[in-house]
């Protein structure tokens, strides 16, 4: 940054060079004119979200379920989408499949061990454009081991709602292997398949609110 002059009225002629206390009140101001005009910080609002999955069950159907208890925060910079963020935790007790029986066996030590890990997080560390599509990179911990994913995503607009909160929207599908956070239990059919698969989709819509 250059150095900053200012003419006194009564001194024609001679430039008085701010002092150092000034100059760093100026760039102070500039920062925080910087920072207000850069991301903006949205709540997930979990009453208008959801976050679901699905895994193969004995190679011929799928088995969906939900989370009911999650949270996050969103930094959104609407001109320039990668200097973005996202920081979400999800609850694993909270996990629903519609039936309770299975849900307290997911929940045990032969599943996601809920008790002992009860949280499932994810925090971005970069977003980039590649072609059309949007993808967000971030460490996702669940049942006590953290793992890089890249998450591709769209951004669905902003609109401000009748009470004149703002509101964004955005989506995502991703797979993950559950075995590569330790979830490890399965049996093996006749046929040589897996009962429980491997692969675990997960579906997002979020809605959050601007703070």
């Amino acid at each position: 940054m250059g150095i900053i002059f200012i003419k006194l009225n009564n001194q024609k002629g001679n430039d008085l060079m701010l002092s150092k206390k000034n100059i760093l009140t100026a760039v102070g101001i500039m920062l925080l004119a910087a920072v207000s005009y850069g991301a903006d910080k949205y709540q997930i609002d979990p009453v208008h979200s959801s976050i679901g999955f699905s895994v193969k069950h004995l190679v011929i159907s799928n088995v969906k379920g939900t989370f009911t208890d999650f949270s996050g925060a969103i930094m959104y910079d609407s001109t320039d989408i990668t200097k973005s963020s996202a920081d979400v935790t999800i609850k694993m007790a909270t996990i629903n499949t519609g039936n309770p029986d299975r849900d307290k066996h997911l929940m045990s030590p032969d599943f996601f061990d809920a008790e002992k890990y009860p949280d499932i997080t994810f925090k971005s560390s970069k977003i980039e454009k590649k072609g059309d599509a949007l993808v967000m990179t971030g460490m996702m911990t669940m049942h006590g081991i953290s793992k890089e994913i890249a998450v591709p995503f769209n951004i669905n607009g902003t609109i401000k709602d009748p009470m004149g909160k703002f509101r964004m929207g955005s989506e995502a599908s991703f797979i993950i292997n559950r075995q590569d956070y330790g979830v490890s239990f399965s049996k093996t059919l006749e046929t040589g398949g897996l009962v429980v698969g491997n692969d675990v989709k997960i579906d997002l819509s979020i809605e959050a609110v601007k703070q």
